[in-house]
């Protein structure tokens, strides 16, 4: 088969399960399609796979970087390239498996990245609604969350490189590659339960500790600062909030970002979705085969 699959959907869902299934069944080997997978000791709070759950399959751009060393946008989808190609060229399947939806857009579609012109500011001593009133004194128009801190810095970042508003970008619209995108979903309310108890499962595997190794070595990078599950638990251990608190926030942010995350894959994505049968997990991956096979014979 010379396709790629990829398979997204929020956390919870399957993904993992399936991707190992599917890359039996297609001789296929599994690139990471998650931006904070892509860093080693950030485990549990990612959902990361365990090496006894890949089943002799390989996987590719799982814990490649620390967390104090840069990763954008651009090394992903250098790298994600790379690694389809070297796959192919071996004869296999790329299987992507994440749920970042930007940098898989930015892998499979024609995005065009100039490593030299990328503008990397954090702005972390500067307030979310700060940000937004400078991004809304430049882009007047824009439509924007005035809470999402990470969209409003992309969207602040893009008008300070390009002198226009990231509303006016129509690149990227254009797939380069034979894809066949898979979705799993489940009903919204059973989903947002599974990823309750998702976080409760993460603390009893030891998430706590997990954060606070990086914490007592005044770690503050990126994705410790962002990363939902993590930022959350730095700022009980800073004192600002207590830790009740810090978990309610893990469990609605991570609610909030599935919905987010559904609107990306929707409008970006021509998204094959496939509701997930929890009780006979089996029935989801035969589904979802006759599917791909059925694209195979076009």
């Amino acid at each position: 088969m010379n396709k790629i699959i990829v398979i997204t959907g929020p956390t919870g869902v399957g993904k993992t399960e399936l991707s190992i299934n599917l890359a039996k069944k297609y001789n296929g080997e599994i690139i990471n399609g998650d931006a904070i997978q892509i860093y080693k000791g950030l485990d549990i709070g990612s959902a990361k796979i365990k090496e006894e759950e890949k089943e002799g399959i390989i996987h590719h751009l799982f814990s490649i970087k620390e967390v104090n060393e840069e990763y954008s946008i651009y090394d992903y989808q250098k790298d994600c390239r790379k690694k389809i190609q070297e796959i192919q060229e071996r004869g296999k399947t790329p299987i992507i498996v994440g749920g970042t939806g930007l940098y898989i857009k930015s892998a499979l579609f024609d995005y065009t990245l100039d490593e030299s012109n990328i503008i990397n500011r954090e702005y972390n001593d500067i307030e979310t609604k700060d940000l937004y009133k400078r991004l809304i004194s430049l882009d007047k128009d824009i439509k924007i969350d005035k809470n999402n801190r990470r969209r409003i810095i992309r969207a602040l970042n893009y008008y300070l490189q390009n002198n226009h508003s990231i509303k006016e970008n129509n690149k990227g619209n254009n797939l380069l590659y034979d894809t066949i995108f898979i979705g799993l979903t489940c009903d919204r309310e059973l989903l947002y339960d599974r990823i309750n108890k998702r976080v409760d499962k993460m603390l009893e595997d030891g998430l706590f500790k997990e954060v606070k190794s990086f914490y007592d070595k005044n770690i503050r990078t990126k994705p410790l600062l962002s990363g939902i599950g993590y930022k959350e638990l730095y700022a009980y251990f800073d004192k600002t909030i207590d830790y009740d608190e810090a978990i309610n926030l893990i469990k609605r942010n991570s609610r909030r970002y599935a919905k987010r995350q559904y609107t990306f894959f929707n409008n970006q994505f021509n998204i094959n979705w496939f509701t997930v049968d929890f009780s006979n997990f089996s029935n989801t991956i035969e589904e979802i085969c006759q599917f791909i096979d059925n694209k195979n014979k076009n």
